[in-house]
C-alpha cells in the first residue's frame, strides 16, 4: 500500500491551498504528489480527519409552471480563461448545512428562490469531485426555482450569466458549448427523462 510520510502547506489563500506530499507508492519508490485542498491546515485535510464533509453544494433545479426548463449559469473560470455552463454552485460555510447553503447560493447567483426536494440521502451526500488533483467533495441539492432572475447579488470576481434552458437549448449546449461533467452527466436525464427528477426517491 502506498505510504504518506510529509505533507507540507505550500500557500495560504483564503478558499483553496496547494499541500506537497511526500509518498511511497506501492513498491516503495519515491513520490511527490500534491493536491489542492479547500482545508486551511495540514490536519483539517480529510486525509487527516478521514471524514467527508462536503466542501461546496451544487444545485440542480427546474423552472416554470410546467418544471420543463433547467436553471444553469454560464460563468467565467479562469482556468480555461473562457465561459463554461455550470449548476449554481458554491461552498458551504463553517456551521452551515448544506441545503441551507444550496438556498443561499441560488438567492445569491441568481436571484431565484430555491425549493428543495427531500429524497435519500443517497442522492445528497458529499462525493468527490475531481480525485486526483483534490479532496474537494460536493453535495447535490435538487428542486425547484420561483421568483425573478437578478444579478444584484454576485460578489464582484463573479462572472456569469443566469441560463433557463429548455430541452432543444440543453441539446445545443451539450453539442457545442464547454460544460462542466457533473452539470453534462444531469443534462443528459433532463434530455432523455419526461421526468428529470424521476430516478430520485423523493419523500412527499
Amino acid at each position: 500500500m502506498p505510504q504518506i510520510k510529509k505533507i507540507t502547506k505550500l500557500t495560504d489563500n483564503r478558499f483553496l491551498n496547494l499541500y506537497h506530499l511526500d509518498a511511497k507508492n506501492r513498491v516503495g519508490g519515491q513520490v511527490n504528489y500534491y493536491v489542492a485542498s479547500r482545508a486551511k491546515s495540514i490536519a483539517g485535510m480529510k486525509l487527516s480527519t478521514r471524514q467527508n464533509p462536503p466542501d461546496g453544494v451544487a444545485v440542480y433545479a427546474l423552472w416554470g409552471d410546467r418544471r420543463d426548463k433547467v436553471l444553469l449559469i454560464r460563468q467565467y473560470r479562469y482556468s480555461i480563461d473562457d465561459y463554461i455552463y455550470e449548476f449554481p454552485a458554491g461552498l458551504v460555510d463553517e456551521g452551515e448545512d448544506w441545503r441551507s447553503a444550496a438556498v443561499r447560493e441560488i438567492h445569491e447567483e441568481t436571484g431565484f428562490t430555491l425549493h428543495p426536494l427531500q429524497t435519500d440521502e443517497m442522492y445528497m451526500r458529499p462525493y468527490f469531485t475531481t480525485i486526483g488533483m483534490s479532496d474537494e467533495s460536493v453535495a447535490m441539492v435538487y428542486g425547484y426555482v420561483d421568483g425573478e432572475s437578478s444579478l444584484a447579488y454576485l460578489e464582484d470576481d463573479e462572472e456569469l450569466e443566469v441560463v433557463l434552458a429548455d430541452r432543444a437549448e440543453v441539446r445545443r449546449i451539450l453539442k457545442e458549448e464547454r460544460v462542466a461533467v457533473q452539470c453534462a452527466y444531469m443534462l443528459m436525464h433532463f434530455l432523455a427523462d419526461e421526468d428529470p427528477f424521476a430516478f430520485l426517491e423523493v419523500k412527499l
